[in-house]
């Protein structure tokens, strides 16, 4: 039987963290600012509060404040700017083109840039369904919740998931539930529920973990 893939976006598939992400946050911390009334170092420490305690800032601001969720997503990943800083390993298309069976994206980003990136890249034609924190609720990664709706909605069994993620509080939940895990990461440990750790996207073409 083929597996099923589920990815992750940022850092995953593509370089996230080395302008992506500090531009998000950047505007994560102005809009909080704005809209809390912070100074920037009070922003900048709540921020990462909410992102250590619920994985995602956009949880603890709802949560916490009432903050608009949509609101919050479409002031803080203007597209412009953000499409004009990405990286991608330039052989993410054909390593998602070797890989056999259905393919999944779950991101804990907003559906309207997770759809921009996947086009930028060129990679949009590999994945049978595409989620952005809206389609899971704006209840993002780690919460089960996430990953239930995919699994549930294309009635997948998670024994024959493969998981492929930067984060290891999100693999977590993943193996919790049953899938296989993939981490991709510089770092050299590989913690218990990660099946398999690998350092670039195409060392997934050489995996057999199904």
């Amino acid at each position: 039987m083929k597996p099923t893939w589920i990815f992750d976006l940022d850092d995953t598939l593509h370089d996230a963290s080395r302008a992506v992400f500090p531009h998000i946050n950047r505007s994560m911390t102005a809009y909080m600012m704005r809209e809390l009334q912070l100074t920037e170092l009070q922003a900048n420490e709540l921020r990462k509060e909410y992102w250590a305690r619920y994985g995602a800032t956009l949880h603890g601001l709802v949560a916490n404040h009432g903050i608009d969720a949509q609101h919050f997503l479409e002031q803080t990943h203007p597209l412009d700017e953000l499409l004009a800083m990405l990286s991608w390993d330039a052989c993410v298309d054909e390593t998602l083109a070797a890989l056999p069976g259905r393919k999944y994206l779950l991101s804990n980003g907003p559906l309207h840039y997770v759809s921009k990136v996947l086009e930028a890249i060129g990679i949009t034609r590999h994945f049978d369904a595409v989620y952005g924190v809206e389609q899971v609720d704006y209840q993002p990664k780690p919460a089960a919740h996430a990953f239930r709706t995919v699994l549930v909605e294309h009635e997948l069994d998670p024994a024959y998931c493969i998981m492929v993620e930067d984060s290891l509080l999100n693999l977590k939940t993943a193996k919790e539930l049953g899938m296989k895990t993939v981490w991709i990461s510089a770092e050299p440990k590989r913690p218990a529920h990660v099946d398999v750790h690998i350092t670039t996207i195409g060392e997934l073409r050489r995996l057999s973990l199904l």
